[in-house]
């Protein structure tokens, strides 16, 4: 008697084992996903630009801080190795005055170093150990800063007068966008940092 009370009352946690762990694993469903986008995006300096850049990759990311840095990262790595190229090619447009091809190269290379200093925090992060947390929050927000100073160096270099009027706004636009999410990068970052703090 005592052995199949035993065998009842194991059959008994095993079944409520199963179903707190699959009521767990539904609860993370893609409106969940968004919603923990859209509430981790309400945070930023940019949070349109944040969720609308990080929505569709909801299943990624499901409710983790940590999926969420590492998406913002990878989207802005994109965003920057394009903008990247895009002011590589503009700056050997035919008719830029010599102050202008000077200005286009500078912010090409302040780029790459933005795109390094991205890819250097995604690396950081994906070797993410509790025990050195602090530091490797630190080393990554230190590199997602020099990257947005990178960036916004980029356009002082069209503030001179007798620049090109539609080249300054190109570069302008694409640098503004840029920056923009590598900002809301660091935000989330940020607030990982305190929620593991």
């Amino acid at each position: 008697m005592a052995g199949s009370a035993s065998k009842s009352f194991s059959l008994i946690l095993l079944a409520l084992s199963f179903y707190f762990n699959s009521s767990s694993a539904a609860r993370i469903t893609p409106q969940s996903s968004t919603e923990f986008i859209r509430t981790s995006c309400s945070t930023t300096t940019y949070p349109k630009l944040c969720y609308n850049s990080l929505s569709s990759h909801s299943s990624t990311i499901q409710t983790s801080p940590k999926l969420l840095v590492n998406a913002a990262l990878h989207v802005t790595l994109s965003s920057a190795k394009s903008t990247s190229t895009k002011m590589s090619s503009l700056s050997h447009s035919h008719g830029l005055k010599p102050r202008e091809v000077s200005a286009m190269k500078d912010c090409v290379e302040l780029l790459r170093d933005a795109v390094e200093e991205i890819r250097k925090s995604i690396d950081e992060l994906s070797h993410d150990k509790q025990s050195n947390f602090r530091l490797m929050i630190n080393d990554v927000q230190t590199w997602v800063s020099a990257a947005m100073t990178d960036e916004s160096t980029c356009t002082d270099g069209f503030e001179e007068n007798g620049m090109n009027g539609s080249l300054k706004t190109a570069v302008k636009g694409r640098i503004v966008h840029i920056a923009q999410m590598t900002s809301n990068a660091l935000a989330l970052i940020n607030n990982y940092g305190v929620l593991h703090g």
